[in-house]
């Protein structure tokens, strides 16, 4: 494995990509066509297209303040040495000794969602006023008629996970938040934080940049949005950054299909929580307390797997209860929709 690593992802790109062109050939299509007209109409009014100029421009500027002040690095040297001044006089004000590392991961996921959610959107909304945000992927109708997608999605990843969760690299690297396995208190924050950041993350690049620049580029916007989305993820697991090739223009195809960011921000959180999971469960590390009552980062491997096992078992059970569920709720409508075609001929 470590000796061809570096050309693993080639016969995959090969098998995966014609799939996405099988599957999503006739979205592409469609947006291509719809750049042709809206640039032939530009070109006959003599009019410049300023849209691909002033998105690029925005989102380089993005992505370069958070690579540069939005680390955990930059607020361990900018503000950590504040917070722990101001607790010499008002002792654990912000949990420093508990917290330290949360903390830092509160500044990373806060510029996440605030790049990438409060610059772009008014920003875009102040230059092109006729624009409407929630056709930048915000709207919720159809989201049921697609599900079937997520499901679709998820089956191709699923394994792929698994693969890539054998990994020697992997089991360290995750969760990023390494005190996650000393109490549920912590695993949940760091959840929270993770998804929230994730969702903002589908916002900037399935939603605002696809919406913004669709007219411009067609289905060039998808392939465009995967090169910085693919490199955002330098750092992490080599596999883990080639996938990110294959997930942004799936995830983004998805979002140009559905006109909805919700079926690639559920694959996302997903796929992200059973990473966090998996490399928990090889290192039996999964939570056993809720509050953290010490400094230790591993609980008792015994008690750990045994409530990893109650989860994953509850979790399971449930998941197929929910299926299920949807697919009987399914089955009748369509039954019930076929006796009243039927009565109406």
């Amino acid at each position: 494995m470590a000796t061809f690593r570096p050309l693993l992802p080639i016969p995959g790109l090969l098998v995966i990509l014609p799939l996405l062109w099988l599957f999503f050939r006739t979205t592409w299509r469609e947006l291509d066509e719809d750049a042709h007209r809206h640039r032939g109409a530009l070109l006959k009014e003599g009019r410049m297209d300023h849209r691909p100029f002033l998105a690029l421009v925005i989102c380089a500027v993005v992505l370069t303040m958070q690579e540069y002040f939005g680390g955990r690095g930059y607020f361990d040297t900018t503000f950590r040495p504040m917070m722990a001044r101001y607790e010499l006089t008002h002792p654990n004000a912000f949990g420093l000794l508990r917290y330290d590392e949360l903390w830092g991961f509160a500044w990373w996921a806060g510029t996440r969602i605030f790049g990438y959610v409060f610059v772009p959107f008014p920003l875009w909304k102040l230059l092109f006023r006729k624009d409407s945000l929630l056709d930048m992927g915000l709207r919720t109708r159809g989201f049921f008629a697609h599900a079937w997608i997520y499901a679709l999605f998820l089956g191709v990843v699923l394994p792929a996970m698994w693969f890539v969760s054998r990994e020697p690299d992997f089991g360290t690297y995750y969760p990023f938040y390494k005190h996650s396995s000393r109490s549920w208190a912590d695993f949940l924050m760091w959840e929270g934080m993770y998804f929230a950041q994730f969702f903002a993350l589908e916002m900037f690049f399935r939603g605002w940049w696809l919406g913004v620049l669709r007219k411009s580029f067609g289905s060039g916007a998808i392939f465009a949005m995967a090169v910085p989305y693919c490199m955002i993820h330098y750092g992490k697991p080599y596999l883990e950054a080639c996938g990110a090739i294959i997930a942004g223009i799936a995830l983004g195809s998805l979002s140009m299909k559905t006109k909805s960011i919700y079926q690639g921000f559920l694959v996302h959180i997903t796929v992200a929580i059973l990473m966090d999971w998996l490399a928990l469960r090889h290192r039996h590390a999964t939570p056993v307390e809720f509050w953290p009552k010490d400094n230790s980062l591993y609980p008792d491997v015994n008690a750990s797997d045994r409530v990893a096992h109650v989860i994953e078992r509850t979790v399971g059970m449930t998941v197929l209860g929910i299926a299920a569920v949807v697919v009987v709720f399914f089955v009748v409508r369509r039954l019930v929709r076929d006796r009243a075609a039927r009565q109406l001929a």
